[in-house]
């Protein structure tokens, strides 16, 4: 069974940049869309961007358009998201998750989960 784990968060000034890395275990991940959400305290969780198979990526939330860029390696079975020109706002939980089929930023959709990481941004 797919499991995935998410690393790279962590606190960081208004403006800053972290790179967040999603690692699969237990099947390749080439067969697999990948989904980039977050959860705010006090509010629901959110479509960040999600990757489809190959080169293909998905429309990217209008809060984080041109700051943020799914990428994925699937030599490293491994999916990122680098986020630059980070904002107080952005401050969240930030989870991948995975399914077959096409990407699309739903969460119910999506049959695999990480743990999060926490990505706080402070002004």
């Amino acid at each position: 069974q797919l499991q995935l784990v998410e690393s790279g968060g962590g606190l960081v000034q208004s403006g800053g940049s972290l790179k967040l890395s999603c690692v699969a275990s237990g099947d390749s991940l080439d067969q697999y869309s990948i989904g980039w959400f977050r959860q705010a305290p006090g509010k629901e969780r959110e479509g960040v961007g999600c990757a489809g198979t190959g080169a293909f990526i998905c429309s990217y939330a209008d809060s984080v358009k041109g700051r943020f860029t799914i990428s994925r390696d699937n030599n490293k079975n491994t999916v990122y998201l680098q986020m630059k020109s980070l904002k107080p706002e952005d401050t969240a939980v930030y989870t991948c998750a995975a399914r077959k089929g096409g990407a699309i930023m739903i969460p119910g959709l999506y049959a695999y989960w990480g743990q999060g990481t926490q990505v706080t941004v402070s002004s």
